[in-house]
């Protein structure tokens, strides 16, 4: 009579197993708020976990990841923008609901906006054209992210029927734009096989998106004379070496710390095809050290010299795509038709290339923030950014700052080797 009850717990231990188990302290650590999450271990959940924290704009300040055989226990400082505790505690029980339900990978329909996907060889101008065909063909731009890197571009464009408020739903009408913008990224250039074009009405997370996208692209080993790219980028060394005694492969991370870049590196080492099963990161200076001790989805580690390297330029590569170069502007204006059309050609008319972009619309608000250089990648000219500011408009088109100056490369010896004895000193410490 009471083996129902047994199936009923029986039950409930498989579903406290499998779900992560969340717990957020303000307590043990002075300046940042601790969140710790013990479950089992499968390929992608510490990415997940990551995720979402960066959609909260939270910054991670230290983390440790440890894992043992098929369980695993993570453990993030962090804090707010403004670098403060987590005091709110709606936002608190989000995070911690967020964390429980994170699921590896799930796309999901975007409210009904067409997802559009853009790859190919950067120019000066060439987000003007893009923009300009999605006006003509009334589509209404509701969010974008755009991003440069080795004289590549990747975008995802989230766009609607500009006449009608609803979907694209017009077949004929998406093959024609579909060609129309594979013609705009051929441009002049012998380009004609690596430009590509999707569009879905399903998305995984837009940033994730875009790092598989460049990756895809090969952006890593790509150089394209006249875009200055390293010069205006802070210094990244990254090695990577063998443990002997734990069969792991390690690598190591030294860079300006900044927003986002905890999230940059594990989404490429995922979408590579590796498994973190210890880690240590610090980002509490200006400079952050992040070490990973990670192996193949099949247990092995990296086998030869050929696959450091790659791993090397593929991590460079991925923490460089969000690095800001050339002037910030901000847009802050009322939405209405053709407003990303109008913007983007004044840059393109005064020889501003957008090196990264992400543009929003809500409430009848349209708001973005674009880096843009002149035609080689240098810092634009101060007179032709204030011309491009009264075109648009002093109070919609703000300055914000300028990149950090030009500094030289160091030496792969500055890299910080963490020893698998302090990294499992330090798992210990934190978790008591």
């Amino acid at each position: 009579m009471e083996w129902p009850t047994y199936l009923d717990e029986y039950e409930k231990l498989l579903v406290r197993m499998s779900k992560p188990r969340v717990i957020i302290d303000n307590a043990g650590c002075p300046d940042a708020t601790r969140v710790m999450i013990d479950s089992a271990r499968k390929h992608a959940i510490l990415l997940e976990s990551i995720q979402v924290l960066i959609d909260r704009n939270l910054s991670i300040k230290k983390a440790y990841i440890s894992s043992d055989g098929r369980w695993f226990m993570d453990v993030f400082h962090v804090t707010d923008s403004n670098r403060n505790k987590l005091t709110d505690e709606n936002i608190l029980k989000s995070i911690e609901q967020s964390l429980e339900m994170a699921h590896s990978g799930r796309s999901k329909k975007v409210d009904g906006l067409v997802a559009l996907e853009l790859t190919g060889s950067d120019r000066v101008g060439l987000l003007s054209e893009v923009f300009a065909v999605l006006s003509n063909l009334n589509c209404d731009t509701m969010d974008a992210k755009v991003w440069t890197h080795n004289g590549r571009i990747a975008s995802l464009v989230f766009f609607k029927d500009d006449e009608y408020g609803s979907p694209v739903e017009d077949s004929k009408g998406l093959d024609l734009l579909e060609a129309m913008l594979r013609n705009v990224l051929k441009g002049q250039q012998d380009d004609a096989k690596s430009a590509k074009t999707r569009m879905s009405s399903q998305v995984t997370h837009a940033e994730r998106r875009l790092h598989q996208m460049m990756f895809e692209d090969r952006d890593y080993e790509r150089r394209k004379p006249g875009f200055f790219d390293e010069s205006l980028c802070e210094p990244v060394v990254v090695s990577v070496h063998y443990c002997l005694q734990r069969d792991y492969s390690v690598v190591n991370v030294q860079c300006k710390d900044r927003s986002k870049l905890l999230f940059d590196v594990v989404c490429t080492l995922t979408d590579m095809e590796y498994v973190v099963f210890h880690a240590t990161v610090d980002a509490s200076g200006d400079t952050a050290f992040l070490e990973f001790f990670i192996k193949h989805t099949d247990g092995t580690p990296i086998s030869s010299e050929a696959e450091n390297q790659r791993v090397i330029v593929c991590l460079r590569a991925a923490i460089e795509r969000r690095a800001p170069r050339g002037i910030r502007l901000d847009l802050r204006t009322s939405d209405r038709k053709g407003l990303m059309a109008q913007v983007t050609r004044t840059f393109r008319e005064n020889g501003l290339n957008v090196t990264m972009a992400e543009i929003s619309t809500k409430a009848g608000r349209a708001e973005g923030t674009f880096y843009v250089t002149d035609a080689d990648g240098n810092l634009p000219d101060p007179g032709i950014v204030q011309s491009v500011r009264e075109k648009i408009g002093l109070s919609e088109l703000i300055q914000v700052s300028e990149p950090p100056a030009i500094c030289d490369q160091p030496s792969t010896a500055n890299a910080m080797l963490v020893s698998l004895c302090s990294l499992v000193r330090r798992n210990l410490f934190n978790l008591g």
